[in-house]
């Protein structure tokens, strides 16, 4: 797990410095980069949320508090996974926490062995998120790809419609349709017929057809 932890940034929220800079020392020493950040406010300001695979973060603090921040960014859909630390965990603010998707959630002073095992889940939990955007990013591009006509044929096909009867909804020839299908499978990469189907399932219309 050691090389896959190196390759990450994680960001420490804590209005404690001293605590701040022991998580930050207790992570540079397993080889992990970490960046600390004495409120949430200075955190947003950061943009951090947008690159760092973890954010380590105290619940109560001056100003906005840990679960409004994870609340916010929940709204802006930054998925950041988030493991919360606390001196002051009660079980209504710990399910509340987990129920809006945060990995874990430690009370001060936090064992180390429990602390490392979180840390690992949510950078399981970052690389999986990461993965899925780059393969949605590329399924909308082969998408953009197709030609006006051949979105039109697309939902046609995986709805099961035959090539006659979306040539009969379309008023083109049931030979167009062949070809615009031959050319929607190269160009979406599909190595079989349901693999396009499961393409079109997880395609978004609505950011597919944006820029």
């Amino acid at each position: 797990m050691t090389n896959e932890r190196t390759a990450n940034l994680l960001a420490i929220l804590d209005d404690d410095t001293s605590f701040q800079l022991a998580l930050q020392d207790m992570l540079e020493a397993e080889g992990m980069s970490a960046l600390g950040f004495d409120s949430a406010e200075q955190f947003l300001r950061s943009e951090i949320r947008h690159s760092a695979a973890c954010l380590i973060a105290d619940l109560r603090m001056p100003g906005m508090s840990g679960l409004e921040l994870q609340v916010r960014l929940n709204a802006e859909r930054c998925a950041i996974p988030i493991i919360f630390l606390s001196g002051r965990g009660d079980i209504p603010t710990t399910v509340k926490a987990m129920k809006e998707g945060a990995i874990d959630f430690l009370t001060k002073p936090v064992e180390k062995s429990l602390f490392f095992a979180a840390v690992d889940n949510a950078l399981k939990k970052d690389r999986l998120v990461r993965r899925k955007a780059r393969e949605n990013e590329e399924l909308i591009a082969r998408y953009r790809s197709l030609t006006p006509r051949e979105r039109e044929v697309l939902p046609l096909l995986v709805s099961g419609l035959l090539n006659k009867q979306a040539a009969g909804e379309l008023g083109i020839t049931e030979y167009t349709v062949q070809i615009h299908r031959g050319s929607i499978m190269r160009k979406m990469k599909a190595d079989s017929f349901a693999s396009l189907v499961r393409m079109a399932g997880k395609l978004n219309p609505d950011e597919s057809e944006r820029g």
